[in-house]
């Protein structure tokens, strides 16, 4: 048996009460957190409250080395632990259907996604939400400027009256993480970084930084791209929304809980 746990946002206790009671009767788990990672909680912290001992894949591991894992779950109950929700990754619906192909039984057992969070955080309704897409880092895609893929989605849902939730770069053990100064290892974006990358082509537009979802003190903070650019919303993780035309109850929402200017809500 194999089963994906997703752990949630923030920490070792944002797993689900039903994840943690099949984290803790597992033989054996493993977990992958290049993808995402619970910038509230290490390893150590996980392995010491859950009382598991934790392997964990780097990207080899679990894309192109992933023996270990099918192996283990053909004869044991084995865990597999992501942050966030478990299938929100390509990566991680590869892995199940590769343990399926070898007959060998899994389980989802889902936890908060990033993407649930930041409407709730937000305000903005989650059915209004259009694709949703990336911010790489200057380099890592090949180029200095923002990716056409990031503009076109953006402008796509905005035609269509939707909003756009951009995921910010994660860099591990990755030297494309020096672009724009940054030092090589594990490196996150900031949401000013983003505001600033995108302020180029969308200054006075409206964006919504939320920083540290699931942690007891998140930060919500509506303005200007070309304003959020100057500001500082402290540790990571962090996501970009690049709101459509909000509706009443959106606008209301993002004025009291993001603290948005008036002036850019319009006249609802």
């Amino acid at each position: 048996m194999l089963t994906f746990i997703g752990l949630g946002l923030y920490d070792e206790r944002s797993v689900t009460v039903e994840g943690q009671d099949a984290l803790r009767a597992a033989d054996r788990v493993f977990a992958e957190f290049y993808t995402s990672r619970l910038v509230g909680s290490s390893v150590d912290e996980l392995e010491a409250y859950h009382g598991v001992d934790i392997e964990v894949r780097d990207r080899a591991g679990v894309e192109q080395e992933p023996e270990p894992v099918l192996a283990a779950a053909e004869e044991e109950d084995v865990a597999f632990l992501t942050a966030g929700d478990t299938m929100i990754s390509t990566t991680h619906v590869d892995l199940r259907l590769r343990a399926h192909k070898r007959g060998v039984d899994t389980r989802v057992i889902h936890g908060v996604s990033a993407q649930s969070a930041a409407a709730g955080l937000t305000g903005l309704q989650n059915y209004r939400f259009g694709k949703a897409t990336t911010l790489p880092f200057p380099g890592a895609h090949g180029g200095d400027d923002v990716p056409a893929s990031v503009i076109d989605t953006i402008e796509a849902n905005r035609e269509r009256g939707l909003h756009t939730l951009v995921y910010l770069d994660i860099k591990v053990d990755d030297p494309t993480a020096d672009a724009a100064g940054l030092a090589e290892g594990e490196e996150y974006m900031t949401g000013e970084y983003a505001a600033e990358l995108l302020a180029e082509g969308w200054a006075d537009e409206l964006a919504v930084v939320v920083g540290r979802a699931g942690s007891p003190e998140p930060v919500v903070v509506a303005d200007r791209l070309s304003a959020l650019a100057e500001r500082e919303f402290g540790a990571p993780l962090h996501l970009l929304v690049i709101p459509a035309a909000p509706h009443h109850l959106e606008a209301d929402a993002l004025r009291e809980l993001a603290g948005a200017p008036a002036a850019l809500l319009g006249d609802q």
